[in-house]
């Protein structure tokens, strides 16, 4: 499958490291500074990128693992089917530096995944019993 893509002056394609990554990153067009600490707010970064996500897709917007892990840099967003415009980045700082994003450094990825079809959804009294029930959390050990 291949999505039609579109680029603000500047922007840059999205592209995958590998074959067989699951997502593709999107960069950085231009520098940006990211305050540190910004448990409410962070910073955001416009990158540029234009897709037409096919109808039965949404494309996840998901931490590079580098950033995360040495850099305490997260992001996380829903682009949903016919969405065109700009992707823009929730970029969030949780270390007690600034970080600097250089034109072209990677930002995060977008993982185009299928999704079903769920058309609503339908009110009962209760639920059939189900083999795990309402256990949550340590329910299955450690």
């Amino acid at each position: 499958m291949f999505i039609n893509i579109k680029l603000d002056d500047g922007a840059i394609l999205p592209t995958k490291a590998h074959k067989t990554d699951a997502g593709f990153d999107l960069y950085a067009p231009e520098r940006f500074i990211i305050p540190p600490n910004k448990w409410d707010g962070g910073g955001v970064i416009d990158t540029g990128v234009h897709m037409l996500i096919p109808d039965g897709y949404v494309g996840m917007i998901k931490s590079k693992s580098g950033l995360n892990i040495k850099h305490d840099i997260t992001t996380e967003g829903v682009i949903d089917a016919g969405y065109t415009g700009s992707i823009v980045v929730k970029v969030y700082n949780y270390s007690s530096d600034e970080y600097v994003f250089e034109k072209g450094d990677k930002v995060t990825q977008i993982v185009i995944i299928p999704i079903a079809n769920v058309e609503g959804f339908t009110l009962v009294d209760e639920f059939e019993d189900t083999e795990r029930g309402e256990d949550g959390f340590g329910s299955s050990g450690r």
